[in-house]
């Protein structure tokens, strides 16, 4: 059967039905799906406001405990030492305190009285081994004065509790908490609310202990996040990745959740929150909450961001089921409209057989099919003429392309060394600045002059001259990395561009290698010509911080080093 014009039109009214009931049914899907996300979002953003709130009383907790084992007449009995006769009995009836302060806390690693004098000493020291809680003795009390914990309580007001940051636990012989994820809780001790600090009392917080109680009543498929004010993971679902930083790695929230930056950011809210969808490296897509929280009633070395993330699929799930809906009554709607396209075509075609007859050349083959160019009637030979056509106009643009390369490359690159010219040295190195002041980093510039390249030029001829500056072109690019740039301005100069280059050590052997690249004989109709540079060195941002201004100064050195002799570098901030 020919694909008649009745038959063209009925498809495509029935194209446009089919399509009219499909996008109906997609945007109404897309939109509820939509609605199911945000719903999801807000649940997470509530649970994480929650968890942030079981964290915040969990430290206020502690912080209480301290607070009140600081505000005991036993601390400051311990620490004025003023009755020597009762010292036993006190030290005894803390240490007690203490023992049973740790059996009741399960998440409590270590307990101590710290005096102010003697470098912090230790007085009192209770600590969780293993199952059990044990006093230390008095020969294995340590002085602590040294810890940012000890310095920075005995500066706080009455009444005023520090937190530490975060942190893997390395102070020698902490029992349970060796090497554990732990934090410091602390209170000076005062025997006057205006008196000096005699000292304080501390407690070593079990993180992992804590982290677990935050993650134990989370829904299936929730995973929790907590991270330090640097974005640094305490808590991650890859255990590996928490507290990558105690190993000298990175695993940040920033860099798994970009849209989290602004918690970050210098003066960000103190309890900012926001709710993102995104997909972390090698992982499924998530809806994931987060929040920052400042412990504004506590002295506090660092913020917590705290996030919940749960799979986009699982937060989708019920779309799927309207979305089977949605298609039952589209495909049901479409059947429809299939079936009165071609009624309604049937109708409108009878009087337009002539009229379809006479423009039926005009109508090509379907967008991306073959013309069809082997049928023996108009349409072919239309075809065979269109095909014809699009092959000149394609020869003719590709001709066009080919000589604007060509164009291209003439008016970027230098024709005798094919190396970088002036135009397109200038924008690489405006490039460069401009990454280079974004990331606060560094890049140098190594002017390079040819000596003796006019006494070669004079005295063997412009081929000769040509021949030393293709070699040098040569060696001065095996020198350098991928991503530096070795240009020729002009002449016998030369220019190259290290980006990222800020050990000045590195420069200069670098800048030495050029010399000594330089210095090798060039063959040349059986003749050795010497020529040899001199080399001007700038840096960014130290001497200069426009491209301009750099290469000025770095062809003033260039100078500097042709004038003290040749075949040297000199750098410009050394002048």
């Amino acid at each position: 059967m020919k694909m008649g014009i009745a038959v063209r039109l009925g498809l495509a009214l029935a194209i446009v039905g089919v399509l009219a009931a499909g996008l109906t049914g997609y945007y109404g899907y897309a939109e509820s799906r939509a609605m199911l996300v945000a719903a999801a979002e807000e649940r997470l953003l509530t649970s994480t406001r929650v968890l942030v709130r079981q964290l915040a009383v969990g430290l206020e907790n502690t912080a209480r405990d301290v607070r009140l084992i600081a505000g005991h007449p036993q601390a400051v009995r311990l620490l004025r030492r003023d009755d020597p006769a009762l010292q036993a009995g006190s030290e005894k009836n803390a240490a007690l305190l203490f023992q049973r302060m740790l059996e009741t806390h399960p998440e409590y690693f270590q307990m101590r009285l710290i005096d102010a004098a003697d470098h912090g000493v230790e007085r009192i020291r209770v600590d969780r081994d293993a199952d059990e809680v044990v006093r230390v003795e008095e020969g294995e009390l340590q002085e602590k004065g040294h810890y940012p914990y000890v310095f920075e309580t005995l500066r706080l007001p009455p009444g005023a509790v520090f937190i530490s940051r975060a942190g893997i636990n390395h102070e020698v012989g902490a029992h349970a908490g060796q090497d554990k994820p732990s934090l410091q809780v602390a209170a000076p001790v005062r025997e006057t609310p205006d008196g000096p600090a005699l000292g304080l009392v501390v407690i070593n917080v079990d993180l992992n202990g804590l982290f677990a109680q935050l993650a134990a009543d989370l829904p299936a498929g929730q995973q929790l996040y907590l991270a330090n004010g640097d974005g640094d993971f305490l808590i991650h679902p890859d255990p590996y990745q928490a507290f990558a930083f105690d190993r000298g790695q990175l695993a940040r929230v920033q860099d798994q959740f970009p849209a989290a930056e602004p918690l970050l950011a210098e003066g960000a809210a103190a309890s900012g929150q926001l709710v993102t969808t995104s997909r972390p490296a090698g992982q499924e897509a998530v809806v994931a909450a987060f929040m920052r929280q400042h412990f504004t009633t506590l002295h506090s070395e660092d913020d917590f961001i705290l996030g919940l993330s749960q799979p986009l699929a699982a937060v989708v799930e019920q779309s799927e089921r309207l979305g089977a809906a949605t298609l039952r009554i589209v495909l049901g709607f479409s059947a429809l409209a299939v079936l009165l396209a071609f009624l309604l075509a049937r109708a409108l075609t009878r009087p337009l057989n002539q009229i379809v007859e006479a423009v039926r050349g005009f109508v090509p083959g379907a967008a991306g099919q073959r013309l069809p160019s082997r049928r023996r009637d108009e349409i072919g030979v239309l075809a065979r003429t269109i095909e014809d056509m699009q092959q000149q106009i394609r020869a003719q643009f590709d001709s066009l392309e080919d000589k604007q390369r060509a164009l291209d490359r003439l008016a970027s690159h230098d024709s005798l060394t094919g190396l970088p010219n002036r135009r397109l040295f200038l924008d690489r190195l405006d490039q460069a600045l401009a990454h280079a002041r974004r990331n606060n980093g560094q890049l140098a510039l190594l002017f390079i002059d040819l000596d003796n390249f006019k006494t070669i030029n004079d005295s063997l001829g412009h081929a000769a001259g040509d021949a030393v500056l293709c070699a040098a072109a040569v060696r001065l690019q095996q020198l350098v990395r991928a991503s530096d740039t070795v240009a020729r301005l002009g002449g016998d100069e030369f220019i190259i561009l290290l980006d990222g280059a800020d050990d000045p050590e590195a420069i200069a052997q670098i800048a030495g290698k050029a010399l000594d690249a330089l210095a090798q004989p060039v063959m040349h109709m059986g003749e050795a010509l010497l020529s040899g540079g001199s080399i001007g060195v700038s840096r960014y941002p130290y001497d200069a911080t426009g491209a301009t201004e750099l290469i000025a100064v770095a062809d003033k050195a260039m100078y500097r080093a042709k004038s003290g002799g040749r075949q040297r570098a000199c750098f410009a901030d050394l002048a």
